[in-house]
């Protein structure tokens, strides 16, 4: 008997089909629902092979279905909504009608409502283009794994997946669908990535040796009990709330309030912690245009109140990164914790909040006593930098005085992260975090936290993507087998 996801790609790949041959049978030039085109802007055969382009007149903007709409996806939403890029016609959560979605929901009544994604695309898929995916990390894979298969453009908030194998699942689903995708790293389309890349080919930013990632602001977690034992009690599930379906592919656990509205990301079952959340608008820029790649060895040089069920109080990683060409080894040190403040170099100077970072559910952003950022230590200058968009400095100033001058134009950016995604939908732009680019990023992130889990140093081969020194990290790589029924999303 089939699954309900079986159904779902069966029926996917029926349209797929049918709008292919559809497609190659039309004249030169014919006007067509924006859904024909917007998620593959190109007609292939089965092997790839480009038959002919697309030669479509398209509507003004992409129809978009939206997974998890309160909270953080209420943020996003309406910063899709601000760009007029996009139509929202369909909302989808499994909390439907609970009062952090009431806001999505008042805001666009005319969109569809589903409380469970696979049922959306079974039976809505054929009114929109896309999809964005913002429920809690755990739940990211088995959404965008089905709107990819669908044919949808995915926009997926950061981190891409809770597992190693989940997001190289998830890149090589990417590249069979020939979709758009793009991680929801938003600092990626901002300042901070075209001075970053203007520097490198400048040569401004050169032989690196260490960089110094830090994010000491309060955690939700700080302050548990360390010696917690077991998940807590069972609580009455929710009138509104959707509980299996809230789960997906994770092993059963009974409803407690500290699992939902972002308390998933204090657990290791659920989410990424600090590092996931932080990691990608930190590191985001520095690893892309120093090929970092994924790291040889993960220390965790400190561990403070390590718990087996939710992250640490403090967490000091040591990331060590091989020499790429001619560029030297690199070792990304990553530090979380109210109290785990790293050393910054003499002439550091003050640590500013960019404008850009989103507030907290709660609508605050609590300060620290060093802001969240990073610091770059090349051979010749030092970089301090902040997270998200936040550009670089050249210190202590009397190095940046002397670089007056020196320093290339760094350009502008044609669109802000969310109009990038939905331009490239059209076939406008190119996404500037497609998987192909946040997948080993994230991937990163998935082995700093098996680190901080299992509080044990972990040696990585590169090549054959497997830990060499650790049997049990090196199956949480993989994970949990999922629930019965939803193993289908691990096919690609």
């Amino acid at each position: 008997m089939k699954t309900e996801k079986n159904k779902v790609l069966q029926k996917a790949g029926e349209r797929r089909d049918f709008l292919k041959k559809s497609a190659l049978a039309l004249g030169a030039v014919s006007i067509v629902p924006s859904h024909v085109l917007f998620s593959k802007p190109e007609i292939r055969d089965k092997q790839g092979k480009l038959l002919r382009k697309a030669s479509f007149v398209p509507s003004d903007r992409v129809n978009l279905a939206c997974v998890g709409i309160g909270n953080r996806g209420e943020q996003v939403i309406n910063a899709i909504d601000e760009t007029g890029q996009a139509n929202i016609v369909t909302l989808c959560d499994v909390d439907m009608g609970a009062e952090h979605t009431l806001p999505s929901m008042n805001k666009f009544p005319k969109a569809t409502r589903f409380q469970d994604f696979r049922e959306m695309l079974d039976k809505d898929s054929q009114h929109f283009d896309a999809v964005m995916v913002a429920t809690p990390d755990f739940s990211h894979f088995p959404v965008t794994m089905a709107a990819m298969a669908a044919g949808k453009g995915v926009y997926v908030e950061k981190p891409l997946a809770r597992t190693f194998h989940e997001i190289e699942l998830l890149m090589k689903a990417a590249e069979k669908y020939g979709v758009v995708t793009q991680m929801g790293n938003q600092g990626h389309s901002e300042a901070n990535y075209f001075q970053f890349k203007a520097w490198v080919d400048a040569g401004i930013i050169k032989d690196v040796t260490a960089i110094t990632c830090h994010m000491n602001g309060r955690r939700r977690w700080h302050g548990w009990d360390v010696n917690m034992g077991k998940f807590p009690a069972a609580e009455t599930i929710p009138d509104t709330l959707d509980w299996d379906t809230w789960l997906t592919t994770a092993q059963h656990h009974d409803y407690n309030h500290d699992f939902i509205n972002g308390q998933w990301r204090c657990w290791y079952d659920f989410g990424m912690g600090a590092l996931g959340d932080w990691g990608a608008h930190i590191m985001d820029t520095f690893h892309q245009f120093l090929d970092l790649g994924l790291p040889y060895e993960v220390d965790p040089v400190k561990i403070e109140g390590h718990n087996a069920l939710f992250y640490p109080q403090a967490t000091t990683l040591d990331f060590k990164f091989p020499k790429r060409g001619k560029m030297p080894e690199v070792n990304v040190s990553w530090y979380d914790g109210l109290d785990n403040i790293p050393e910054v170099p003499e002439g550091y100077g003050s640590s500013e909040l960019d404008a850009d970072i989103p507030a907290a559910s709660n609508g605050k952003i609590q300060p620290a006593k060093l802001n969240p950022g990073k610091i770059i230590y090349g051979k010749e200058l030092t970089f301090k930098g902040g997270s998200h968009g936040s550009t670089l400095s050249i210190i202590p100033d009397e190095k940046a005085k002397a670089m007056e001058g020196k320093l290339p134009e760094v350009p502008e950016s044609p669109s802000n992260h969310f109009a990038n995604f939905l331009l490239a939908c059209k076939g406008e732009e190119k996404t500037r975090s497609p998987f192909s680019i946040a997948g080993p990023l994230s991937q990163v992130f998935t082995l700093g936290t098996l680190a901080q889990r299992l509080n044990a140093k972990l040696e990585f081969d590169r090549d054959k993507k497997v830990i060499t020194n650790n049997k049990f990290a090196n199956a949480l790589l993989v994970g949990p087998p999922p629930r019965k029924g939803w193993e289908t999303y691990y096919k690609v």
